[in-house]
């Protein structure tokens, strides 16, 4: 099984990108499950469910893991649990970290803000790209810091997607590296 995280700011395409792979590769994707919180609590979200959050985003993976598809594709993990935690509260819990880096990630897309829109959702917080330029900082730091295979995906949408579906095809030892339907 590969494991492949999608991360970054918000609204940098991790989710239509983690659906691109799929559609492409196959494999299992898992959500963001701060998503559904939100949705059935229909309130914005406060410290104390930072660590609620942040189990049912580990249930979701780990169930996903137990599957063993070939490869299991990640929309998000616990790094944007902490630093969202960090932006919005100043803290976070301390054990996210530890369930973090107990966890074997395969692949890191790191995605840049610049070059796409900020398309407003009902739940995204940050319009301004200095804000997720910051983000985006935060993410390529602590992959960094904590010896994390990643590489970082900028341009356009169609940039994107090519780059995207490259490293993904490189990650499961495929020749065939072309972005198109059918190959």
């Amino acid at each position: 099984m590969k494991v492949l995280v999608l991360t970054g700011p918000e609204s940098s395409g991790k989710s239509w990108l983690a659906a691109e792979i799929q559609a492409r590769f196959g494999g299992v994707v898992v959500g963001e499950y701060v998503r559904h919180f939100i949705d059935a609590q229909q309130r914005d979200t406060c410290y104390t469910d930072i660590a609620e959050i942040a189990r049912g985003q580990l249930a979701w993976e780990d169930a996903a893991r137990a599957a063993t598809p070939a490869l299991l594709i990640l929309d998000t993990h616990l790094l944007s649990n902490m630093l969202w935690s960090q932006c919005l509260f100043g803290d976070c819990p301390s054990w996210l970290e530890g369930e973090l880096l107990a966890r074997r990630y395969d692949q890191h897309l790191l995605l840049d803000p610049t070059g796409v829109p900020w398309v407003e959702d009902g739940q995204r917080c940050q319009p301004q790209l200095v804000e997720r330029q910051a983000f985006h900082q935060a993410c390529r730091d602590w992959l960094l810091a904590n010896g994390q295979r990643f590489s970082e995906l900028s341009g356009d949408w169609g940039q994107r997607r090519q780059a995207a579906l490259g490293h993904v095809a490189a990650l499961l030892g495929s020749t065939d590296q072309h972005a198109g339907p059918g190959h």
